[in-house]
């Protein structure tokens, strides 16, 4: 178990501060400023955290089954939960669906930013730059994922009416704002640091919005295409990424662990491991979690074989332990992400062994390594399908309720589960990268690809295949666009990216595993690309209408 490296004590002094309007009050409930950097660290707890919880499961859910990642499934009524998982599947999203309901926490992240600057000075404060950074985030997450947004940069006073404002206009402001306050940040990375927002984490975040800049400059989510898009930002990106690498504080290895603390035998595995934390080299930004101490994190419940706690008899798990609480099982990856493994698999390459293929073996309690034991259900290997078939074609994308239903779809291990974590409620301890160094040189590769000048001696193959060379996969001699879209799906798969490029490479409205064209509720307007605002912000905001499509 890693050792917890916030001030947790600190933290608690916010939680009378919960995370749900957008119309809280921001003046000052503070006639001093802090002064000391426990006193800074509590005013900025829940600025840093707020979002904690949605990004430990809903968040994922929407991110992940709206691309060709996975797909919900149920099982003669279990877990179809009224549609939520189903319809971020088909892109047939409902303004009350769960798995999109996350609008609030990000809008009170915002709010929280904002009562933090003022607390800490005002903008003419060196440590309000933390508080903007954090806010700047949270305006991003809101921009690309709903669209035409608030820019809320200030107090919001009793029965001031809040107005959206075009998406466009919100990608230049977070852009000015992002270019304001990163000489203010630090460059340090140590545990101190680790979870919060540095110099690095912002150049990254704008990167993100360099990349996608003409998504998010079109005159509406419709207008933009993919084969046409010209992007006027990519050298500035470039810019980006480059100071990142010449920094020299971030590498593709270091600090995997297996869960003994020896050398992994996989190390990509290794990243995702409920040990990993600020040893990670890799990680330029990731929300800490611990199934004790920092809950929420809960992406094993629907990703793990629905039967996969233990042996169905009382015995040990294909974790190796029985986890001590039941298992979902209800996300499965598709069969177009099925065939990116199996031919990964086939070349050797380690990124692969994210997802159970095929049979499922068993994993060492111990070292978390996979074995050569095959795991037994009820005295019976399991093996799993690489296609998902449906008793129905139906919005219940129901496969059945048994072992046959139960193993329809490969499942995702990416974040590896323990018995001490998932016994507490379901959470882990696995922190969630959200940013990475593999990131900056795949974003660097694809810029120069659409036409950025190349510098410091790098190609688009040079950075593509320092990452494959990682992964102990065979370089690529050259790189095209579909290779690095490629590249991405294998290297950030369940780390909420896949959607955000799918609309970037104009293959969001394609057709893959039940978003198909001849299935009965499944959508292909281009408004999907933005999902709809939730009734309950709506009816806070009676001025606003809902987006497009909806």
């Amino acid at each position: 178990m890693k050792k917890n490296t916030i001030f947790l004590a600190a933290a608690a002094a916010l939680l009378a501060l919960s995370c749900t309007n957008l119309d809280v009050d921001v003046k000052s409930l503070y006639t001093e400023y802090p002064t000391t950097d426990v006193a800074l660290e509590a005013k900025m707890a829940d600025v840093y955290y707020c979002f904690r919880g949605a990004l430990g499961r809903r968040f994922g859910e929407s991110s992940s089954l709206s691309s060709d990642e996975q797909t919900a499934i149920s099982f003669d009524g279990d877990y179809y939960d009224g549609g939520t998982y189903a319809h971020s599947a088909l892109h047939n999203y409902s303004p009350d669906d769960a798995s999109i309901g996350w609008y609030g926490d990000l809008a009170a992240g915002i709010t929280k930013a904002n009562k933090a600057i003022l607390d800490l000075g005002g903008y003419e404060s060196p440590a309000s730059a933390y508080a903007r950074a954090m806010r700047a985030f949270y305006l991003f997450l809101l921009m690309d994922n709903y669209g035409d947004v608030p820019i809320i940069d200030g107090p919001v006073e009793e029965g001031q009416v809040i107005e959206r404002q075009p998406r466009a206009k919100v990608a230049e402001w977070l852009e000015s704002e992002l270019v304001e306050i990163i000489p203010l940040l630090t460059e340090d990375v140590t545990v101190a640091t680790y979870g919060k927002p540095t110099k690095w984490m912002a150049e990254a975040l704008l990167a993100k919005i360099y990349l996608n800049w003409p998504v998010y400059t079109a005159s509406d989510v419709t207008a933009y295409d993919a084969a046409t898009a010209s992007n006027a930002k990519l050298n500035d990106l470039v810019a980006l990424c480059d100071d990142v690498i010449a920094s020299g504080k971030f590498s593709l290895a270091g600090g995997e662990q297996s869960g003994n603390g020896g050398t992994p035998l996989n190390p990509y595995r290794a990243k995702f491991y409920p040990n990993n934390g600020p040893q990670i080299k890799d990680f330029i930004y990731a929300m800490p979690y611990d199934a004790i101490t920092q809950q929420g994190f809960q992406y094993a419940r629907p990703r793990i074989w629905r039967q996969g706690r233990n042996d169905g008899n009382g015995g040990a798990g294909y974790f190796g332990t029985d986890i001590g609480a039941s298992c979902g099982g209800n996300f499965s990856v598709t069969p177009e992400a099925a065939a990116r493994f199996d031919a990964a698999a086939a070349e050797g390459d380690l990124r692969a062994d994210q997802v159970i293929r095929g049979k499922i073996y068993m994993y060492d309690p111990v070292t978390w390594e996979v074995t050569n034991t095959p795991y037994l259900y009820k005295g019976e290997e399991v093996v799993l399908t690489n296609t998902v078939t449906l008793k129905v074609n139906d919005e219940n994308l129901n496969t059945g309720k048994d072992v046959n239903g139960w193993s329809q779809g490969y499942k995702s291990v990416k974040y590896f589960v323990i018995q001490d974590d998932y016994k507490n409620g379901r959470n882990q301890s696995n922190d969630l990268p959200i940013f990475r160094y593999a990131d900056i040189l795949l974003m660097k590769a694809e810029a120069i690809v659409r036409g950025a000048t190349a510098t410091n001696g790098d190609t688009a193959a040079s950075l593509v295949n320092q990452v494959r060379s990682y992964a102990k996969a065979p370089a690529k001699s050259a790189v095209d666009l579909a290779v690095i879209e490629n590249e991405r799906a294998l290297e950030f798969f369940d780390e909420n990216w896949r959607r955000n490029d799918m609309i970037r490479f104009g293959h969001f409205e394609n057709e893959y595993c039940f978003h198909r064209k001849d299935f009965p509720t499944a959508n292909f307007d281009k408004t999907r690309r933005i999902l709809p605002i939730p009734t309950g912000v709506l009816n806070e905001n009676t001025n606003w209408k809902q987006n497009p499509g909806y």
